[in-house]
């Protein structure tokens, strides 16, 4: 039995409506500091050991779902950073 979810009932697109990144709200000073958000050195090495692995076909299934893990943050962050950088804009615009 297949239990893919559909594109918009996953987090990721959960949270976009969530968060509305095309509405630039922010205050600067929050949108910097969302901006400022990044991986951990250890979790960018480790998406790069576990990509590697996908690469050989040598994943074993906890990996998967910890790689799924790391790429279901980094969208959700990447939705928070548009909304930033459209805040940043709408904000600089209005000058």
């Amino acid at each position: 039995m297949d239990t893919a979810l559909s594109p918009g009932k996953t987090a990721s697109a959960i949270w976009s409506r969530v968060v509305k990144p095309e509405q630039g709200d922010l205050a600067p000073e929050v949108a910097r500091a969302i901006l400022k958000l990044d991986f951990a050195a250890a979790d960018l090495r480790r998406v790069d050991e576990l990509s590697e692995k996908t690469r050989r076909g040598a994943l074993a299934p906890e990996e998967r779902a910890e790689l799924e893990e790391l790429i279901r943050v980094d969208l959700e962050l990447a939705v928070l950073k548009s909304k930033a950088r459209v805040s940043l804009k709408s904000v600089q615009s209005s000058l």
